[in-house]
């Protein structure tokens, strides 16, 4: 009986022992950085100074920059995964012999690793003669090419499409998931009391996506202030493109300031932190069909 007991702790200590390794003992370390003078470019002048990091990170224009960018491509694509993620799962809801055909393309975006999508996507935007300025050229549409990676707004919009294309099919997962779990009888229901398609997908169908939508508008909100590696393929360091984690690691690994880096990185860890109280509050969200 006491060897039973036992036996649950025994199995978790080994999860333990990693999460204390490398999360717990990681962002302990972090915040102690975070509240001292530490720049490796004069590794004998560290000493304590308190929040003046993050009084300093929260004053620099850099970080107000970045920021914004950041902000503008999580609203694209937060706006990009629930409308073509909604599509797509209800095009892939109704019954056809392509449906398991069309569930395994849709998957791809999702498993090519981030650099790959940035790579693939710069190759299409490309400033000179990309495939996209090929196309609208043989088409007559521009005489000379159209530089997307030039105008920070663009660049913007672009990176914020190649984050939602690695995320929709997650997002239709999500959403389509949801479809299938709502019962027949409230379809039946609705179409007895007189609801045409339209009026029982946009007063059945969508209230009841909304624990679903919940956990998508998180969980690409993470994605989209998490974005690194495309950024990177696309647009390289240079500040037009600069997110708030290029900043972080710009600040730490370029300019060797640990001090402020962590600083940033403990403000970027508490904004994802919030958003990922809201996704796991959404997901723990029961949905009740009668």
């Amino acid at each position: 009986m006491k060897r039973n007991k036992i036996l649950p702790y025994v199995l978790i200590f080994p999860a333990f022992i990693i999460m204390t390794v490398f999360v717990l003992y990681p962002i302990i370390v972090t915040l102690f950085y975070s509240l001292r003078k530490m720049k490796l470019t004069s590794p004998k002048d560290t000493a304590f100074i308190g929040l003046d990091n993050y009084i300093a990170t929260l004053k620099s224009i850099d970080f107000w920059y970045s920021l914004q960018n950041s902000i503008m491509i999580m609203i694209a694509v937060v706006i990009l995964c629930i409308l073509f993620g909604l599509f797509f799962a209800s095009i892939l809801n109704f019954e056809s012999r392509l449906k398991n055909i069309l569930m395994a393309i849709s998957v791809i975006p999702w498993a090519l690793p981030p650099v790959v999508n940035g790579i693939l996507w710069k190759w299409i935007f490309y400033p000179g003669f990309g495939f996209l300025n090929k196309i609208l050229y043989n088409l007559n549409i521009i005489e000379e090419p159209i530089q997307y990676l030039s105008n920070r707004y663009s660049l913007m919009l672009i990176i914020g499409i190649v984050i939602a294309w690695r995320n929709i099919p997650f997002c239709t997962i999500i959403f389509l998931s949801a479809m299938r779990a709502i019962p027949e009888s409230v379809y039946d229901a609705a179409s007895i009391d007189g609801a045409n398609r339209f009026q029982i997908f946009t007063r059945v169908t969508l209230p009841l996506l909304m624990p679903a939508l919940g956990i998508i508008l998180t969980f690409t909100s993470i994605s989209a202030i998490n974005v690194f590696d495309e950024v990177i393929s696309i647009s390289g360091y240079g500040n037009l493109g600069k997110t708030i984690l290029l900043e972080d690691y710009m600040i730490t690994f370029s300019f060797l300031d640990f001090g402020r880096g962590s600083a940033l990185t403990y403000l970027i860890m508490i904004a994802a932190g919030i958003l990922g109280l809201f996704y796991i509050k959404s997901m723990s969200k029961k949905i009740d069909y009668i």
